[in-house]
């Protein structure tokens, strides 16, 4: 069979007739529910008046995910949009003085950087750059910017490119990154040319953070050949304020070198001091913590100070009482303090079962705005005070839910098969009767280090809203690998991959079964990326399940390591390479049990994955057509590791219905009555 006639189209599953619901209860169709605002990216200003934010909505015309800018004025209590603009605004940032809102824009020439006023007038263009602009940070007195951008091709790589086409060595000719400089005049006017900060190919540039005085920059930049984040080193860059167009450009100092990933360093309040984020020299770094550390910023010997802390350690910035970071906390997720000297925490946000990030914070750092909520709410948008936190929502996005009966989100745990305990969220529907028995279909998270909450969001590639209302329950399983739970529990899956996932996903259906909440002949799992994986090691490990949904996931682990672009993920959790031990790789490879497999499967792929390239998809479905395992593949042409439009989306979600629903409700498609 041509490979091309297993390609559904998706644009032809849009097109499919769909009819009025019936037994799918009142909750949203997928276009209704991907039509949902959200509301992301809060950025504060100095003085705590104006919060900037971005909503984003589907653009159906255009097939996009559309974000514009919108203002929060929290003394007139109100809020407005800044922007209407075709190229998505992002990039939010505010001018220390807060005369001026920055954002990158691809309205002409790139993505360059624009300022508007919070108090009205139009946006003006600032940049004037090839290449465009990266992240980028002001200056304190907001007299300048320096931003991060990849070097443009030169005259002879263009030429080169004309003469003999386009192609690539593999490891080779990495675009590098470097740092720059624009001035920006009291009263802007015409776009200026920036000036560069850092050149040469011994480096390229991944973050960085100007010094309170402007004067000096830290930043971490990966190493050659490869250029990877994988291996990041700091340095400080002096002379900032001095350079001038006939000046010579400054040569950076390293003052961090270690194995593995050293990145996103902040100054200290005085200057004296950096720090960053380290994996401590850890070689298996993928599933240890992640730390904080502080080093003079002269250079000498570093510090780690967040070793109490047992979780990833996300710097959010350095304040007056003591270093901001970000860290899990089983499902929840908070914002915490740590003292440089004593290295005692402090979390400043709650209850435990709060969702919170992306925070940014006033000059001062007394007041922040937020992100998050609680179990069973949506996301949204909040000021608070730092130190007596108490949440102020000035977005709504929970409303639209309102007219739907939608799922309630609850948090269970159980015991694994080696006595781990396991959390998950199980989804009930809105007519919930304890008295009888649901099918059961678990949605599994990728990463390995994802984590599921309990929070109302939008249904992306599988309609768990439609499932619940339909008749079934629906487990999210954080099962070992998930991230929140502590570095121990991170490592349960190192040289266990598959088996150990496979043992947390069927101790939780047992568990569910057990307390008589389950139809244990009546199972299915889904997922993406690991949590494709994690699905197709069930179809052939096991029968227990009646159908699956393998979504970009991993077939081989041997065909993975040869095609993925994170060549280091299995040598790490497999601590081997193929070569050394093949017997691990076949051990957690789903392909390895196909002889055995019986339970249907739904392969859904990108065309152009490099994460987890298509070639794990062909394989498995080749394999289980050979065994005569019923088996349907799905390509998404011109896609790579996600599915992100929304019609796309719409057609992801119709084929997961449809295969469930004929598989665990045993109805054919001339049943289908139910509207997406």
């Amino acid at each position: 069979m041509h490979r091309r006639s297993i390609v559904t189209l998706c644009v032809f599953l849009l097109l499919l007739p769909l009819c009025s619901p019936s037994n799918a209860g009142d909750v949203p169709t997928a276009k209704e529910s991907l039509s949902f605002r959200s509301a992301s990216s809060p950025v504060i200003s100095p003085d705590g008046r104006f919060v900037a934010y971005r909503i984003s909505q589907a653009d159906w015309d255009d097939n996009t995910y559309r974000g514009q800018i919108h203002l929060h004025d929290r003394r007139e209590g109100r809020s407005f949009q800044v922007t209407f603009d075709e190229s998505s605004p992002g990039s939010l940032g505010w001018s220390p003085d807060g005369r001026w809102l920055s954002f990158t824009a691809s309205r002409d020439g790139g993505r360059q950087l624009h300022l508007i006023s919070p108090f009205g007038g139009e946006a003006r263009r600032v940049s004037k750059h090839e290449s465009g602009i990266g992240g980028y940070q002001w200056a304190s007195d907001s007299s300048f910017l320096v931003f991060r951008s990849t070097d443009p091709l030169s005259d002879d790589e263009k030429k080169a490119r004309k003469d003999r086409g386009k192609f690539f060595e593999v490891d080779e000719n990495r675009r590098i990154s470097h740092l720059w400089r624009i001035d920006v005049p009291a009263e802007p006017s015409d776009p200026v040319e920036a000036k560069r900060l850092t050149r040469g190919s011994a480096y390229s540039v991944t973050g960085f953070h100007l010094s309170p005085a402007a004067d000096r920059i830290v930043f971490s930049a990966s190493l050659p050949p490869k250029f990877e984040w994988r291996d990041t080193d700091i340095y400080v860059l002096d002379g900032v304020t001095a350079l001038t167009d006939d000046a010579a450009d400054p040569e950076p100092r390293r003052i961090v070198s270690s194995p593995g990933p050293d990145s996103g360093p902040v100054f200290s309040p005085d200057g004296k001091s950096v720090a960053y984020g380290t994996a401590n020299g850890e070689e298996f770094f993928y599933y240890t913590n992640r730390e904080i550390a502080v080093v003079p910023t002269s250079g000498g010997a570093s510090r780690v100070i967040s070793q109490e802390f047992d979780e990833n350690a996300n710097l959010s910035g350095w304040s007056p009482t003591g270093i901001l970071f970000t860290g899990l906390a089983k499902t929840g997720s908070h914002l915490y303090r740590i003292n440089p000297t004593s290295r005692n925490t402090t979390r400043l946000t709650g209850p435990d079962r709060g969702m919170w990030n992306s925070f940014s914070f006033t000059h001062d750092y007394k007041t922040m705005a937020l992100a998050g909520g609680l179990p069973n709410g949506a996301r949204e948008l909040h000021v608070s005070s730092v130190e007596e936190f108490a949440p102020t929502a000035f977005t709504d996005m929970g409303q639209q839910f309102e007219k739907f009966d939608v799922a309630t989100r609850e948090v269970i745990e159980w015991q694994s098969q080696d006595g781990a305990t396991i959390e998950g969220i199980l989804y009930k529907p809105a007519d919930y009767d304890a008295s009888r028995k649901y099918p059961l279909l678990c949605v599994i998270h990728g990463g390995p280090t994802g984590v599921d909450r309990p929070s109302l969001s939008t249904d992306r590639a599988y309609p768990i809203e439609r499932f619940c209302a339909k008749g079934a329950l629906v487990l999210k399983v954080n099962y070992r690998g998930s991230a929140g739970y502590g570095a121990a529990f991170r490592k349960l899956n190192v040289r266990n991959l598959g088996v150990g996932d496979y043992w947390d996903v069927i101790s939780g259906c047992d568990s569910l079964i057990k307390r008589g909440l389950v139809d244990g002949e009546r199972m299915g799992c889904m997922g993406w990326s690991q949590g494709g994986y994690i699905s197709a090691f069930v179809s052939t490990y096991c029968d227990r399940f009646k159908a699956t949904s393998m979504g970009a996931g991993i077939s081989n682990w041997m065909t993975y390591y040869v095609n993925t672009d994170i060549h280091p993920f299995t040598r790490q959790y497999l601590k081997a390479t193929p070569w050394e031990d093949p017997e691990i790789y076949a051990k957690t490879s789903p392909i390895t049990y196909v002889n055995q497999a019986k339970t249907p499967v739904l392969i859904q792929h990108g065309e152009k994955d490099q994460r987890v390239p298509i070639p794990n998809a062909y394989e498995m479905y080749q394999a289980l057509q050979d065994r005569g395992v019923p088996v349907k593949m799905v390509v998404f042409e011109g896609y790579g590791h996600g599915v992100n439009t929304p019609k796309e989306q719409v057609a992801l979600q119709e084929q997961n219905w449809n295969w469930f629903r004929r598989w665990i409700w045993g109805e054919s498609d001339s049943d289908r009555v139910e509207e997406l």
